[in-house]
């Protein structure tokens, strides 16, 4: 049995953070169900974890020049 690929294009930051920014807008308006605003309150904790998780990955992979040129990760 052959092992099936996710093929599924991971989001960008600025996709993710776009998509963060739809859930507030959401949570913002008055005429919300208590119920759906729990939903998104989930939705947008995901969103805010995938994003910091996003974050921390650029981060590892940042490299700095010192003074004397030499490369070292951040």
């Amino acid at each position: 049995m052959s092992e099936e690929r996710n093929t599924a294009k991971e989001p960008t930051l600025e996709e993710q953070f776009q998509s963060l920014e739809e859930v507030v807008n959401r949570l913002e308006r008055e005429e919300i169900s208590l119920e759906e605003s729990f939903q998104l309150y989930y939705r947008g904790m995901e969103l805010l974890k995938k994003c910091n998780e996003t974050i921390d990955t650029v981060e590892k992979k940042v490299l700095m020049l010192d003074e004397n040129g030499e490369i070292h990760e951040f």
